[in-house]
Formats: structure tokens, sequence, C-alpha cells
């Protein structure tokens, strides 16, 4: 996948993508395995394509690879796996998640896999880390003809419609107002252009989206601006830790490899979820993932080395974070009774995480007369909230945006 930066000159392509999650990654492929051929571009402001499927590694330690958005993922009906997941796994880009699935109860007890929308169905895990599923959906989509580009830790701030008279419909500007691109189309795939928190949490000035839809008066978008600006979510304070290889045998030896919380649990010990991760130079990686409730407590609180500090504008607090990782620390000495001593500690804040109902409803997935859609976990299709929902809907839209192109 050509990689191009925000320092490119600007270009008219016919369809421009925010956001190369797997909502994102999955538009392109749908739309290039449909026999179209037309010029996309995908604007990520993250390190690269993955989104919430995604996989912190060290530019200071090659065997570090921590799947700290998801450990896995489901599906539980067949329209996302062919030909998609096909390729997917003859590729060897995925493969079925094979680990151990256990429940911790509000009195610490071990039990069965509870019921928690994310391990029905067949379970899947990326092969070498979480990333690799973004990253073997732009490889299926460049095995078919059609040019696209890929421009990572690019922020868009704002959404400009019409700006030209040379057939493109968007101008998309970076934070300083210089214009990154012009599009025919424009695909949403996250709600940071589209919700309010980007004004609560960044301090923006507006919301990109509800702003371009004033200037537009298109009815069918002020709808699907209105939705999605309602539309409340869920966040995760994820802890990340690297085991020392002392510490190694006492997690090794857990007959689990993914721990759920159960309610009341999570209520105790402030955590959703644990993962336990071998890594390829034979230590040991956990992600402790935090209850919505503790999220929402710490939400102006992001970890340093993340995205939002270093593009959005979020400020990163030494000690506010320092005091989050302690809690979420202790947290995890406290439910599970393992040693966490000496491990390398990081933060990853999700800030929208799990969106909650009412999703963006189908019918507003696309709005032809301002030539833009909408795609991701959000659209209230099956798997809302989950890998499968931003799939199905990024396949759905394919099939909505083909006639137009």
């Amino acid at each position: 996948m050509p990689e191009t930066s925000a320092t490119d000159s600007s270009q008219l392509t016919d369809l421009a993508i925010v956001g190369a999650g797997i909502a994102g990654c999955s538009l392109v492929v749908a739309l290039r395995q449909q026999g179209w051929g037309g010029s996309i571009v995908l604007l990520e402001s993250g390190r690269g394509e993955e989104g919430r499927a995604a996989s912190r590694r060290s530019r200071h330690n090659t065997g570090l690879l921590i799947n700290h958005g998801a450990p896995l993922f489901n599906l539980t009906a067949e329209a996302p796996r062919s030909p998609l997941l096909s390729g997917l796994v003859e590729g060897g880009w995925i493969a079925p998640f094979r680990g151990a699935i256990r429940s911790l109860d509000g009195s610490g007890r071990i039990g069965p896999p509870i019921s928690d929308g994310f391990t029905a169905g067949q379970l899947w895990q990326g092969c070498g880390g979480m990333h690799q599923l973004a990253a073997g959906l732009l490889a299926l989509a460049a095995a078919q003809p059609g040019p696209t580009a890929l421009r990572s830790s690019t922020l868009v701030r704002r959404l400009r419609p019409n700006p030209q008279g040379d057939g493109s419909a968007w101008s998309l500007d970076d934070a300083n107002g210089a214009e990154l691109l012009r599009c025919r189309w424009l695909v949403l795939s996250g709600t940071l252009l589209t919700h309010p928190r980007c004004q609560q949490v960044f301090g923006w000035d507006g919301v990109p989206l509800q702003q371009a839809a004033v200037q537009l008066g298109d009815p069918l978008l002020d709808q699907a601006a209105a939705a999605l600006a309602a539309m409340e979510s869920t966040a995760s304070s994820n802890l990340l830790l690297s085991l020392p290889p002392e510490l190694t045998p006492a997690w090794q030896q857990q007959p689990w490899r993914l721990l759920q919380f159960t309610p009341e649990a999570q209520q105790r010990w402030d955590l959703r979820r644990v993962s336990l991760q071998a890594q390829a130079d034979g230590r040991w990686a956990v992600v402790a993932e935090s209850s919505a409730a503790f999220a929402d407590r710490h939400r102006h609180v992001y970890g340093s080395r993340s995205s939002a500090a270093q593009l959005l504008g979020a400020a990163p607090d030494a000690q506010a974070e320092a005091a989050v990782i302690a809690a979420l620390d202790e947290a995890l000495q406290q439910a599970l009774e393992l040693p966490t001593s000496g491990a390398d500690c990081q933060l990853m804040r999700w800030g929208a995480a799990f969106p909650q109902r009412p999703g963006l409803p189908t019918e507003l997935q696309l709005c032809p007369h301002s030539r833009i859609g909408f795609c991701g976990d959000y659209v209230e299709t099956r798997g809302f909230g989950r890998v499968e929902g931003a799939i199905g809907s990024a396949m759905a839209l394919a099939e909505l945006l083909r006639p137009h192109l």
C-alpha cells in the first residue's frame, strides 16, 4: 500500500476515507472487489492502518508487540466471511483464536466465559498482531486494480463542501487550515469529526460535520449529522504491561488467555477485561482494560504516547497519567493476586471505544446529494459495536455507493 505524507501537494482524488481502521479498510476492499478502479486515499490520524484493532510496537524493542485495542474479534454471521474472510485466512493475515477464555466474579472466583457479545460465534485474531487484520484488508485491496494510498499521522480538522469547480465535492484541511486534498466523494469511518466530544476534549470551535452540514442545506445530511452528534459511547483506559522474565511463570500458569470481569467484578475492581499475550522474544505482556465507569472518571487523562496527545492536542498530564496507571495496576494486583512489580507500564485511552445504541440508521449511511457516506461499528447493523459491525457497515455502504461513483 503506497504511503504518502500530509506534506504531499494537494490533489483531487475520487474517494477520500477518513479513518483507516477496520471499517475504512473494509470499504476499500469491498469497492475493489466490486470492480471499481477509481482513486482512493485513506487519511489516518494514527501511525498506520488498524484503528481500535491496534498493536503497540516499540522502536527500541522489535520483539515487543501488544494488542492494546482488541485481543481478538468475533464473527457471528456469514455475510462478512466470503470472499473477504477467506482471503484473509488464505493470505495468512488472520487465524482462529485458540486461547482459553474465563471469567472472574465479584468474589474473585474463576468461572466459565460469560456472554458479553464479543466472544460469540467464531473467534479470530491477527497472525503476528491484531494490526494484521487491517493490513490484510489493504493487501487484498492492493491485489485489485485501482490506485489506493494511505496517509498516516494525518489529522483532518475541517471539512469544506464544494471548494472548487473541478468536480470535487469536498476539501479536507489540517489543523493549520492547509488543504490536505480535494475529493469527489467523502466517507467518514469514525466519529471524531461528527461528535461534540471534539469540542469537549480537544477544545475545537465546532463539530466539523455539523459546520459543513449548515453550509449544504441537505435534509438527509442534517439528519445524519444530528444522529451522529447525539450518539453516546463508552471509553476505556487500558494499562499495558510488559512483564520482566522473573514474573512470567506466575502469569503463564494461569488457565486463561482472556479473562472477562462480571458486572459485579467490574464494580469492585474497575476492570472489564484482561488479556495475556505471548511475545515473539519469549516475554509476556498483559493488557488490563478498565471499566467504563473508571474511564469516565478519568476522561481527560490520555497516554503521553497516544495520538490524542501527539496530534489531537490533548495536553498530557504526567502526574495524572501516573496516577491512572497506578490505580489500574493496583486493581489488577488486587483482583488477580499476581505480581506486576518491575513491569514496563503504558497507558492507552480509547475515547469512544464502544458506541451505544441507538446508532446511525442504515438509511442515513449515504447522502448522495452531498456526496458523503458513513461506515463503522456505530452503524445500526449486525455486529453493532464490534469488528463485525465495522466490516458489515462498510460492505453495505459499498453497495450503496458503487452506483454513484
